[in-house]
């Protein structure tokens, strides 16, 4: 097994929750850096909620640039995690490492630090992550290597490029989307996941491109014929997507509380009913009323289904939690309900249910990630 390093998303404790449904030995070693280990380097473009991975130097910094390729420019980029850095401190340690390096004789260009932890952008941007181009992470006396970048772009491509998009029912993040399937666990290649509510198809497509098959249903004919758009143009584009998975995509309307789906089911992973639309915190009254439709919707959804998977499937959904004035968010309350629908909910180790929110600062409308697995 081999130890790796990832630098975090912004709602870092859903990423350490990611991480702990694939991967062994997890444990978060400073705000948005996390250790795991793997038998090998996993595949960032999988990753959510992973910004970059980094793998620990175990030997001396001296050591270390003594190792590195002979020839060429070297570019280097320092993230320092460490409790009491400062963008100047992270400055001053990479420029006294580029004046080590320079009396070797080679020629060194040092990223400028605006803040302590380089974004992701300007690590891809300046390809930190490959032979001469090096971006050192600090977490007290320990240093690791990136050797991936998540490729923003990609996903900003995938998301606004999609030829049928409809702001009204909500825009489901591909990073999140992934997060929500990884909350399955370590699937394997040709895994058939149903999302009972796809929408756009933002999680069909999401697991089309992570090798599984996908399997959407949605109340709305419009929203079946936008998925099914969407993951057309998704496989035109991407040729080396395998050709028996474009053959058993199904996408059909259906009501997630009374429908009966194909099987198998091997996995289910969907954002449920978030109710209206919502600019403002809302009253008493209006909440109450959305809180009792989106929770019918969401027990009836999972009695439906729970009568239809087999046990131990992964059931991973998204449902809906609102901001109130005080800025604190008001949820469904759904687990013990939940229990007696026969499903277990999956416990993390370096996370409660409390933390498994997902919301943009001052957004209305959150989700609450519930994990489950059927008993």
């Amino acid at each position: 097994m081999e130890r790796f390093v990832a630098v975090l998303g912004r709602q870092s404790l859903i990423s350490v929750a990611e991480l702990e449904s694939l991967f062994a030995d997890v444990r978060l070693v400073a705000p948005n850096l996390a250790e795991f280990t793997s038998e090998k380097a996993p595949n960032i473009a999988r990753l959510g909620g992973t910004l970059k991975l980094a793998t620990p130097i175990d030997v001396s910094l001296e050591e270390f640039w003594q190792n590195l390729p002979e020839n060429g420019k070297i570019v280097l980029g320092l993230s320092d995690f460490s409790r009491s850095t400062n963008p100047y401190l992270t400055q001053r340690e990479a420029l006294r490492w580029k004046k080590y390096i320079a009396k070797t004789g080679r020629n060194v260009r040092v990223i400028p630090n605006k803040t302590a932890i380089l974004s992701s952008a300007t690590s891809l941007h300046n390809k930190l992550f490959t032979d001469a181009h090096i971006e050192l992470i600090k977490n007290g006396k320990r240093y690791y290597r990136v050797i991936a970048v998540q490729d923003i772009e990609s996903y900003a491509r995938r998301d606004q490029s999609r030829p049928a998009r409809d702001a009204k029912v909500g825009m489901l993040p591909p990073k999140l989307a992934q997060i929500l399937i990884n909350l399955c666990g370590d699937l394997s290649q040709g895994t058939r996941l149903l999302d009972p509510f796809c929408g756009t198809g933002v999680v069909l497509q999401e697991a089309a491109l992570m090798g599984y098959l996908p399997y959407g249903t949605d109340l709305s004919d419009r929203m079946v014929e936008y998925s099914a758009r969407n993951l057309d143009w998704l496989y035109e584009i991407h040729a080396r997507l395998l050709p028996s998975a474009r053959n058993n995509v199904v996408t059909t309307q259906g009501d997630a509380t009374s429908y009966t789906w194909q099987p198998p089911i091997d996995a289910v992973a969907c954002e449920t009913y978030l109710g209206p639309p919502m600019s403002l915190p809302p009253a008493d009254i209006k909440l109450k009323e959305a809180k009792q439709v989106c929770k019918s919707i969401v027990l009836g959804f999972l009695k439906n289904l729970s009568e239809q998977i087999e046990t131990g499937t992964p059931v991973t959904i998204a449902v809906p939690a609102w901001l109130r004035p005080d800025g604190h968010y008001e949820r469904l309350n759904l687990l013990d309900e939940i229990d007696n629908l026969r499903y277990n909910v999956v416990r993390f180790k370096n996370l409660g249910q409390k933390d498994l929110l997902y919301y943009r600062n001052g957004q209305v409308v959150a989700r609450e990630i519930i994990v489950l697995r059927k008993k």
